[in-house]
């Protein structure tokens, strides 16, 4: 028979991962739908499909690395799992609500810390695990602003001699780039999920290692796709709308130099915040034609957002550990 708690544990890992695709749905489509490659509800279909497929394509690194290599073998504890999820379910909807958009990976990764510290004290903590995340979270936006910016900067010199019927390729190159990054982006964030619930499937002693089970990995894929398909329609106009008027070229190729950090993080094991990269790449874009087109308000808005994020979600992931295990 199924222990009830783990039917919840369950529900409470997909409840976060639709919260993921919904808050993150912005983050793939904002820039089709502001260059008006496509309709907002074709745009949210072709990611939400593609979300749901990417999973299955490239392995499950990310998830290895969120479920054994943070915290010790010792803080592997239902409470620790479930304190993870419910700070960054809290946190994603307090942004969403506010229509900030912030990183689902920080929330959960701050969650899962402060969980398992106020449970078990820092030594919990795998250091060198924990340092490869934070590079991976603090490195990827870097890493898309320059190459938004290395790429933008190409197109506009390639582009002197085109008239301005170029910009008709670039919208329907977005097809591409578009079910490309939403490949990428369900390979990396729905893996998050997967590695949060099958280190719950060991505490709970349903498997007796982490190795990630193929059903796991396909409501996990579901949720996520389920989450993008709804959208989340605030964040989508701050994401599209909020930086500079975003042209075709501009969305070309913030989605191509997204998809190549997401994926490549993915592949190589390293969790990375969809929020912070896309948007690292459509300010590199714009910074390329000119600096002075982008609402850096917004931007420092966006940035002291993710500044607070692990903070505040430390604080949250240790509160719901001790409301827990006082439940439990």
């Amino acid at each position: 028979m199924v222990e009830p708690l783990l039917i919840v544990f369950i529900a409470v890992g997909l409840l976060f991962d639709f919260l993921n695709g919904f808050h993150d749905s912005a983050n793939v489509v904002a820039t089709v739908i502001a260059s008006q490659a496509m309709s907002p509800r074709v745009a949210l279909t072709i990611s939400a499909l593609t979300n749901f497929i990417g999973p299955f394509l490239f392995g499950v690194a990310v998830a290895t690395t969120i479920g054994t290599e943070v915290v010790s073998e010792e803080a592997v504890t239902v409470p620790t799992a479930m304190a993870a999820l419910l700070a960054a379910i809290l946190w994603n909807l307090i942004t969403w609500w506010l229509g900030i958009p912030s990183s689902s990976s920080h929330a959960l990764i701050g969650g899962f810390v402060g969980a398992a510290v106020i449970g078990f004290g820092f030594e919990a903590i795998q250091i060198r695990g924990l340092t490869t995340v934070l590079l991976a979270l603090l490195i990827s936006p870097i890493l898309g602003f320059l190459i938004g910016y290395i790429i933008m900067v190409f197109f506009l010199w390639v582009g002197q001699g085109f008239t301005p019927r170029v910009n008709d390729f670039f919208r329907k190159a977005q097809w591409i780039t578009t079910i490309t990054l939403g490949l990428s982006h369900g390979t990396n964030d729905a893996q998050k999920t997967m590695g949060i619930l099958t280190f719950g499937l060991v505490a709970f002693g349903v498997i007796p290692e982490f190795v990630v089970p193929v059903w796991i990995i396909a409501i996990s894929a579901g949720a996520i796709a389920l989450g993008t398909a709804l959208g989340g329609w605030r964040l989508i106009r701050t994401m599209g709308a909020g930086f500079y008027r975003i042209r075709a070229v501009h969305a070309f190729t913030s989605q191509v130099a997204s998809t190549a950090v997401i994926l490549s993080a993915a592949l190589l094991g390293g969790p990375v915040s969809t929020t912070q990269v896309i948007s690292s790449t459509i300010v590199g874009a714009g910074s390329a034609e000119r600096v002075n087109m982008i609402r850096w308000r917004l931007a420092t808005q966006i940035a002291m957002a993710w500044l607070l994020t692990i903070p505040a979600t430390f604080i949250l992931g240790a509160v719901f550990y001790l409301l827990l295990v006082a439940i439990l």
